[in-house]
């Protein structure tokens, strides 16, 4: 593999996308509750992360590039955190956008025994208003011409918008820039031109209108998105299966799991789009950037809770291709 992971701190990303707190509540399982069959988890501990589009950031960083955030976040603690998580990273804060209408999403997981046992979301769906919009467009002009790619963190929370995306993608190809995007709603046809999208099997089955039981489906799906959504690349990850890749006029390439263990999925597909990205970013092939993506997924199922691969990891991992 020809692709230098060092180059990566040469890389300038821009992430577009939903932000959120992931609160996690540490602590152990003794008895069972008498009013109802559930366990009593008594908290030892708590810690916080930056989830969604924040994990995204948080992958970047860790493998050394630069990074812009744009987004929005609520006027509460949740949305204070998400500006002091960002400034702790070392991330400018002036795309950030307060909406005091859309307070920010906060995952909270109960964690005993090293297992997540229960998950409460605290949410509002709810998309960006015009006045929001107009200003995140803007500031996406101002430092558009500083950046190498664009990664869209679409958790369907209301930010990633068929206009914001439309938008992103006539500027990134004014500038020829890279778009890449996560996708979460269901109709993929506002992610129509981006560079690359990068679904998980259930997402792009759901969106290719078609169920998927063998990787001949997942071939039929793939190809059925590429010509609906105009893409000049797809990647579809599928789990312990490993991941799917699709490219013009090329045949469709299986890239088996690195995982050896696996103990929680939770962020995997922020890791892929990331580490894809600063790949492609660098110049490498579309098959070896997702080599690298793929690898690095293999670390982070394998820790507890939305993780990051250190460089280190990376470049033990990478080595077994």
């Amino acid at each position: 593999m020809t692709i230098n992971l060092n180059d990566f701190q040469n890389i300038k990303a821009l992430v577009i996308g939903d932000l959120m707190i992931d609160e996690y509540l540490w602590g152990s399982v003794d008895r069972i509750s008498p009013e109802a069959p559930v366990p009593v988890v008594c908290i030892e501990k708590e810690s916080h992360a930056l989830g969604g589009a924040g994990n995204v950031i948080h992958n970047l960083v860790a493998m050394g590039a630069g990074v812009s955030a744009i987004g929005t976040a609520g006027t509460g603690k949740a949305g204070k955190m998400i500006f002091e998580k960002l400034e702790d990273l070392g991330i400018e804060t002036d795309g950030i956008i307060s909406e005091p209408q859309r307070p920010t999403t906060r995952k909270t997981r109960v964690i005993a025994s090293n297992q997540q046992v229960l998950r409460i979301d605290k949410e509002i769906k709810k998309n960006i208003n015009n006045n929001t919009l107009e200003k995140l467009v803007q500031i996406i002009k101002n430092k558009i011409s500083d950046v190498d790619l664009i990664i869209l963190s679409d958790y369907d929370k209301g930010l990633v918008t068929k206009d914001l995306v439309q938008q992103t993608v006539k500027l990134a190809k004014k500038y020829n820039i890279l778009t890449l995007a996560d996708p979460k709603a269901l109709n993929f046809s506002k992610y129509e031109l981006v560079s690359t999208l990068t679904p998980n099997k259930k997402e792009a089955s759901l969106a290719a209108n078609m169920d998927i039981k063998s990787n001949h489906d997942v071939f039929t799906a793939g190809q059925i998105l590429m010509d609906k959504i105009k893409l000049e690349r797809l990647l579809i990850t599928c789990g312990k299966d490993g991941m799917i890749l699709f490219e013009k006029s090329k045949k469709p390439y299986i890239i088996k799991s690195l995982a050896q263990q696996v103990f929680d999925v939770s962020g995997a597909g922020d890791t892929v789009i990331s580490l894809l990205g600063l790949g492609l970013a660098t110049g490498a092939t579309f098959k070896e950037s997702a080599m690298v993506a793929n690898a690095a997924a293999g670390i982070v199922v394998a820790k507890l809770g939305a993780a990051t691969p250190s460089m280190d990891e990376l470049k033990m991992a990478v080595a077994k291709y």
